[in-house]
């Protein structure tokens, strides 16, 4: 093979390999977009009434969303602008999205009842700024404040599941737009809250326990794809109330972080602090000696001293 031949083949190698690169970049945010566009049909579908569809559109928008971040960790392409970008998404889907369809759905003839969906686009918004301050990029055990996905859908599956034939026939109907409300303003102190939430786990079939907690999640997804107007909001408001009742129960103020990054801390005021004396006398750098204390060399004149000059002295000490 004639050496061209083969810097060619190369050539279409790293060009190759160059391709594959960008396509696994842009997976990521493939999925991202995709929970885009699922939020903004989602509100397509409550303004023509169609309000299970809506939240079932949200739902499949937070699968996404935790599908876009493992992507990205599990093929090393994750980036500032994917952060960036999914926080801006999960604002729309998680926070604009099921805001206007709990409007649609419960609101829409009452003046003011448009300042719920606000408060909680609003507490929306702070979660995912204080998220990325305060926890975005590292690696995590738990997460402060209810996260906005699982909000999105507690609200967003309110509409399916109290329409369900069954809950029909337990509650004679649906919410009133009363307890919709108060279930906003809940949901919007949790984000906002520094409550610790538990990470989904991962599935994995390393060991007994792991390979356990496997299979009961592979069973639940099941159960939620054949009934979900039965599953999918008591979950999601058992994992709620989870988190409140733990840390009820074992302290909150042990979990609590460090600082809040909502507040920018002052620089500290050294006026009162601790003076201590310290001695610089073994660190101090030596001081040069004399021409006259150092040895002439062998063949060099020793330098002479400078004759006095009894008026130069005495200008010096008047």
């Amino acid at each position: 093979m004639s050496p061209r031949r083969r810097r060619g083949e190369r050539r279409g190698e790293r060009r190759g390999r160059a391709r594959l690169r960008r396509a696994v970049i842009i997976l990521p945010s493939a999925f991202t977009l995709g929970n885009l566009f699922l939020g903004v049909f989602a509100m397509v579908s409550a303004a023509r009434g169609e309000f299970e569809v809506a939240a079932w559109a949200i739902v499949w928008a937070a699968l996404l969303d935790m599908l876009d971040g493992r992507i990205a960790r599990f093929t090393a392409t994750g980036s500032r602008f994917g952060t960036e970008l999914d926080s801006l998404v999960d604002a729309i889907s998680f926070g604009v999205a099921p805001g206007f369809v709990a409007y649609v759905a419960y609101f829409a003839n009452q003046p003011w009842s448009w300042i719920l969906s606000f408060l909680y686009i609003t507490a929306v918004v702070l979660r995912l700024a204080r998220f990325n301050v305060e926890q975005g990029g590292r690696a995590k055990t738990s997460f402060y404040g209810l996260p906005s996905p699982t909000a999105g859908m507690v609200l967003a599956t309110v509409y399916p599941f109290f329409n369900a034939p069954a809950v029909v026939e337990l509650t004679g109907g649906g919410p009133s737009p009363q307890t919709v409300g108060i279930l906003m303003i809940v949901l919007a102190v949790l984000m906002l809250s520094h409550v610790p939430y538990a990470l989904v786990p991962r599935l994995s079939f390393g060991g007994v326990g792991a390979t356990a907690t496997s299979l009961v999640m592979l069973a639940f997804a099941a159960v939620a794809i054949a009934i979900p107007e039965y599953v999918i909001f008591p979950f999601l408001g058992l994992y709620t109330l989870w988190g409140v009742t733990r840390s009820t129960l074992l302290g909150l103020g042990d979990r609590l972080p460090d600082k809040d990054p909502l507040i920018d801390e002052a620089p500290a005021d050294e006026g009162g602090a601790e003076v201590r004396s310290v001695d610089y006398g073994e660190i101090a750098p030596t001081r040069y000696p004399s021409p006259e204390a150092i040895p002439p060399e062998s063949g060099t004149p020793a330098a002479r001293p400078p004759e006095s000059d009894p008026q130069g002295q005495k200008s010096e000490e008047s």
